[in-house]
């Protein structure tokens, strides 16, 4: 009798583990084009989709060379979520190969603002999810994205994306409080990428880089003294850099200039030490308020 009481509670285990394996593959799948994007796209979907990154954790978007596991990866998906506004350079090329599975492009309905040098001079500046502003426009996209892809769990993504847009709206809040705190004279934030148009909007600091973006002639003898000579005038006291490229020439702009190097800021990638966008986010506020503010 003990046994068969046994038995039949294993067996029981193995038809709910069966269940719930079943479960996991009738969810849809959604690729995305990198980490903040999954991240977000995570946060609207629950558990009823699959989400992952084509890129990596601390990897380069905008040079990216996808590889034929990434192809096969979104050959299988269901959806394809992508920044847009020239970020992802490869993107293109890319989906010419998986062009079966539909795609939706997250910074719809975003009035992009323009670079304002180098050979990009024009094109828009592609970090708009740096603006929780921006970031509200991101969710309400991924939602419409989800409940065209699966309806019938239209009641969790209209849920989820109420819930995450309030917390993003509340970081909204963080930022403006910390940042209004640096002091006027100091309000300029010297970054070696020009990633941050949007927050530098919102926040209102005056916005100076050693580069447009992540691509072409990074960190030239001309960049560098062109920022040092900024620095040095405007008086600003501390410089950053971005975690996913090399920091030696704004180690030299903060050695040349008589500035600190107040360390990395996250914008392209999540990683150990920024797991979410809300985190990427309370690390900006953190970060530059301390720089700026000489704490």
């Amino acid at each position: 009798m003990i046994r068969q009481v046994g038995l039949m509670l294993l067996l029981s285990s193995a038809v709910l583990i069966f269940a719930d394996v079943m479960a996991q593959t009738k969810k849809k799948t959604v690729t995305t084009t990198f980490t903040v994007l999954q991240d977000m796209a995570r946060n609207v979907a629950g558990d009823k989709l699959v989400i992952n990154s084509i890129t990596k954790p601390g990897a380069e978007i905008h040079g990216y060379a996808p590889t034929p596991s990434d192809i096969v990866r979104a050959q299988q998906a269901d959806l394809v979520l992508y920044n847009g506004l020239n970020l992802e350079l490869w993107f293109e090329k890319f989906y010419g190969q998986i062009k079966k599975v539909p795609r939706a492009i997250l910074s719809e309905g975003i009035i992009p603002i323009g670079i304002a040098e180098a050979e990009y001079r024009g094109k828009p500046n592609p970090h708009a999810w740096m603006s929780p502003k921006n970031a509200l426009l991101y969710v309400e996209n991924i939602r419409k994205a989800f409940v065209k892809l699966d309806p019938s769990n239209a009641a969790t993504f209209n849920l989820n994306a109420k819930k995450y847009s309030g917390q993003i709206t509340a970081i909204d809040k963080i930022l403006k409080t910390k940042l209004g705190k640096v002091p006027v004279n100091a309000r300029a934030l010297v970054t070696c990428e020009g990633a941050f148009s949007y927050a530098t909007r919102d926040y209102g600091l005056q916005e100076y880089y050693l580069w447009a973006v992540n691509s072409g002639e990074q960190g030239t003898p001309r960049q560098i003294q062109k920022v040092i000579d900024v620095v040095r005038k405007n008086k600003i006291p501390t410089v950053f850099c971005e975690s996913t490229v090399e920091i030696d020439g704004m180690q030299q702009v903060a050695k040349e200039a008589g500035a600190k190097f107040g360390g990395l800021l996250y914008v392209d990638s999540l990683s150990a030490e920024v797991p979410t966008y809300l985190k990427l986010l309370e690390h900006f506020a953190n970060t530059v308020t301390t720089g700026l503010s000489g704490q």
